[in-house]
């Protein structure tokens, strides 16, 4: 298992293609003249995405990473034999090459380049503001009991967990694996897949699993989706493949011909996109891409402006960072509409739509939070976010908790108070806290109003990348099941052999409400 990167690897690249970061106050800068650097900038970088504002990171994040990446897609380079460096070999290099995303010449001046690093170096910060970390209680142990599998896997590699009041299925990287558990832990059934199992939808006959093909940042189309039979009747089918590191799919039938098609995200790496795979009704899907942005995350399949026609929502991270519509037109196109845009550093990790007010308009749970950075920072725009849809899919931010290292937001009735409380967990928490704010839960008071957040008073074991929620022990309220996987982290030093030799590749927080 190679730990130098996260299960979606937002690293750097999320902020070398960049947008401006919209609805976060602290982050902007004083007024001020406009220098010719910075109308430069705004010019430039508004060709492929929107401005990013030299607040958002630090001097040296800046000087030493972002920018001579940046000049990489513009066609300068320190020397000759870099540019050579950025294809990788094989189907993955050739894709960067064709897609163009390193231009063998300047597409600018030099003196114009010049000008807009100046800009950045300039006004950059030397560091950036603190988060301002949340005050926290830690009596949550009183709601929830931690409960350990009896099963161990080391070094934890937990990619995928789904959790039922029958069974619980388990993605491991480490052994290339999926597992199927029991209610208490037990091994009912096993399926060797490649590397990185990481979403999973069942139907009445099959489970459909996405497997990323590698977890090391790549755009070679080693990636699928394969199903499996439940019964075991027959032998594993792969019926999409040669994608680019799939990390979510929904299944639907989006042409309404009475067959399930297949909408993936392809994460990629300097190339990727959203596409649909159309079911020919032969045990072949052929491809219809969406969008052919790098970073898809997350998307759904729901009927936004209420037509009849099935739209996809979809997150992207990587540099151009935000939230689309694609409205179906009824004939197998889409027409995009952004509807939220994040600054590229922002490390999108996560959402999910449901209508939080009530109103039959869909709202969005997102959070924020990868910082797989060369120089990791900690960033005071990093948490949960809820955003409220005015109507027409018009989004305003209602809501927003710091959390350092955001990964997932889960929203549930887990009191049974009558409204939804959020269970958020961090892939990147502030280690150097004792214990790290690596789980999170908010009790809603009503509307968008919380309690002080609450988490455990002793550290989770484990680092948490996945998180599922449902009635695991069939009691009347919902449980939780975080996913650990075994991370480099620097400071403090020895967590990772304490998690390899704990080996515990998940834990259960069971809801002791009812």
């Amino acid at each position: 298992m190679k730990n130098k990167i996260s299960i979606l690897a937002f690293s750097l690249l999320a902020i070398i293609l960049g947008c401006h970061q919209k609805g976060h106050e602290a982050q902007k800068t004083a007024v001020k003249p406009v220098s010719g650097g910075e109308k430069l900038a705004k010019v430039y970088c508004a060709t492929c995405h929107a401005y990013p504002e030299p607040a958002l990171l630090d001097l040296g994040s800046w000087q030493d990473h972002v920018l001579p990446r940046m000049g990489y897609m513009l066609g300068i380079y320190p020397n000759d034999s870099v540019r050579e460096t950025l294809f990788e070999k094989g189907p993955g290099g050739e894709r960067v090459r064709t897609a163009a995303v390193f231009p063998k010449d300047p597409v600018i001046k030099l003196s114009t380049w010049e000008e807009i690093k100046q800009f950045y170096l300039e006004n950059a910060p030397e560091k950036l503001p603190q988060p301002s970390l949340p005050e926290v209680n830690r009596s949550l142990g009183e709601m929830f009991e931690v409960r350990e599998p009896a099963g161990r896997l080391s070094p934890p590699s937990t990619t995928l967990v789904k959790m039922s009041s029958k069974e619980i299925y388990i993605g491991d990287a480490h052994t290339q694996s999926i597992l199927k558990l029991d209610s208490h832990g037990q091994v009912l059934n096993a399926a060797k897949v490649k590397e990185g199992a990481v979403w999973l939808e069942e139907t009445d006959h099959k489970l459909w699993v996405a497997v990323m093909g590698s977890f090391s940042p790549t755009d070679a189309p080693t990636g699928m989706i394969l199903s499996l039979p439940k019964d075991g009747t027959s032998g594993v089918e792969i019926p999409i493949k040669d994608l680019q590191r799939p990390v979510h799919f929904q299944l639907a039938d989006l042409d309404k011909d009475g067959l399930e098609d297949v909408v993936v995200c392809e994460f990629g790496k300097w190339t990727g996109g959203l596409s649909w795979f159309r079911n020919q009704g032969d045990g072949n899907y052929e491809k219809h891409i969406i969008s052919a942005w790098a970073g898809a995350t997350k998307a759904y399949v729901r009927d936004m402006n209420k037509d009849g026609i099935e739209d996809v929502v979809a997150l992207f991270g990587q540099g151009n960072e935000g939230i689309d519509i694609f409205y179906g037109r009824g004939d197998g196109q889409f027409t995009p509409q952004r509807i939220l845009q994040f600054s590229p550093s922002h490390g999108s990790s996560f959402f999910s739509l449901l209508d939080w007010e009530n109103d039959g308009d869909l709202d969005i749970i997102y959070t924020a939070g990868d910082n797989a950075d060369f120089s990791p920072v900690l960033k005071p725009y990093h948490g949960i976010y809820i955003y409220i849809n005015q109507g027409d899919n018009h989004f305003e931010q209602g809501f927003f908790q710091p959390m350092n290292g955001a990964y997932a937001a889960v929203a549930r009735d887990f009191d049974h108070d009558g409204d939804r409380d959020l269970a958020a967990i961090s892939f990147f928490p502030d280690f150097t806290q004792t214990p790290a704010l690596d789980f999170m839960y908010l009790e809603n008071k009503g509307g968008l109003d919380f309690a002080t957040p609450n988490t455990f008073k002793e550290a989770l074991p484990g680092r948490w990348i996945v998180m599922d929620a449902a009635d695991y022990d069939g009691d009347g309220d919902d449980d939780l099941i975080l996913g650990s996987l075994a991370f480099e982290v620097v400071p403090p030093m020895g967590l990772v052999e304490k998690w390899a030799e704990q080996g515990i590749p998940y834990v259960i927080l069971e809801n002791k409400t009812k």
